[in-house]
């Protein structure tokens, strides 16, 4: 992590996850590190009341009279959900339903106070409409205000709506009323459990699937490993294709038997030139060539690999803290380095190209490396899921 000078949250969030993986080793550490096995333990017994309360409808959960599919993980980030998000929605669009993604909209802007005010004033109703990322037709909002995941949706996305809302009843509600949607995608979904969904697809990173294995705030779990049991299907993401895998289905199969198990790899398909007419690049262009990395990902090493892996010299890399929203002057520091370390041009990831703005004068060229999810294998069962949604 590059370090900095001035203090921001983020800087908590990434002294918490050094803490988790083990890669903090004063006392004072290690004292922090059984605190949070405490409370860990109490988040668990919490999470498990909570599931418990829903499966015994003592809390009601909602139907919004079309098909729910959720999409998400167990783990705090870096499954590559958006991509995999993005295959579901596309491949549903073309086949003629109308899909809508529900969002939270992680680290979005807020509303400001100012417009909350002026809508409780002009209307009779207090409750603030859920934030329009695309209807299906245009882009409504900028990326900070939608957050980086939804607005990077929409903008791959044409013929699909992205609504965002913390309350995704709301705002599900909002696109079946609005969009006549039929089917709605929850994005991050998994632990949202007042949307009840009709197919529960479950993401594991392949190159590290649970962390330690502990729950928030020990680990990287959101709620403890058995509860995989509530998934339809498995995507293993990030696999190479290779045998490695068994013992991690083996294990996944102890947990839930009836889950289908689908392999995918996220495989880079060109670059992207920023602040231009969106000029496309074949991988080619890699290829020996010096470059520097900057990346605000939850795994910087997987986009780092990636630019090796396809023959690319890497003189200087950097990144920060995931959903990191860059600067114009963190943006020209990058690049006066880039320029001094000998780059012939910059690439970070399409996640990031959304939170760089626009510059007048730029040095060296920066492009962003567009990333799409390949089947490796359990491509019927992919097939047999976008079907059974079709004809549901």
């Amino acid at each position: 992590m590059h370090s900095r000078f001035n203090f921001k949250p983020e800087d908590i969030e990434q002294y918490f996850l050094e803490l988790m993986s083990g890669r903090r080793y004063n006392w004072y550490d290690r004292v922090l590190i059984d605190l949070l096995f405490v409370a860990s333990r109490f988040y668990r017994m919490a999470i498990q009341f909570r599931i418990w309360m829903y499966d015994k409808r003592v809390i009601r959960n909602h139907a919004l009279g079309c098909l729910v599919v959720s999409i998400g993980n167990l783990s705090c980030g870096g499954t590559g959900k958006t991509p995999v998000t993005e295959v579901f929605a596309r491949t549903l669009s073309a086949k003629g339903r109308r899909v809508a993604i529900l969002s939270r909209g992680y680290r979005s802007r807020k509303r400001s106070l100012f417009s909350k005010l002026m809508h409780m004033f002009r209307s009779q109703k207090i409750e603030i409409p859920p934030k329009v990322v695309s209807d299906g037709r245009n882009l409504l909002l900028e990326s900070d205000y939608a957050g980086d995941e939804p607005y990077m949706l929409a903008s791959n996305l044409p013929n699909v709506a992205v609504v965002v809302d913390k309350d995704r009843v709301k705002s599900g509600l909002y696109a079946v009323e609005n969009f006549q949607t039929d089917v709605i995608i929850l994005d991050d979904g998994f632990q949202y459990l007042m949307l009840k969904p009709h197919i529960n697809i479950v993401l594991v990173d392949s190159t590290d699937p649970f962390g330690n294995g502990h729950v928030l705030p020990r680990g990287i779990l959101r709620e403890p490993i058995k509860n995989i049991r509530r998934a339809d299907y498995i995507f293993l993401t990030k696999s190479d294709g290779s045998h490695k895998l068994h013992h991690l289905k083996n294990f996944l199969r102890r947990h839930t038997r009836r889950a289908e198990i689908i392999e995918c790899c996220h495989r880079p398909q060109h670059l992207v030139r920023m602040f231009s007419r969106r000029e496309i690049e074949p991988l080619e262009k890699l290829r020996g060539a010096r470059v520097a990395a900057l990346s605000a990902i939850a795994c910087p090493a997987s986009f780092e690999s990636f630019l090796r892996q396809l023959g690319a010299n890497l003189v200087l890399c950097d990144h920060y803290a995931d959903h990191h929203r860059y600067t114009q002057q963190e943006i020209i520091d990058f690049i006066n380095q880039a320029k001094a370390a000998g780059a012939e041009f910059i690439v970070t990831t399409e996640k990031d190209a959304v939170r760089i703005p626009k510059l007048d004068r730029c040095d060296v060229p920066i492009f962003y490396l567009r990333i799409q999810i390949d089947i490796l294998s359990g491509q019927e069962s992919f097939d047999q899921c976008i079907s059974r949604i079709c004809f549901m």
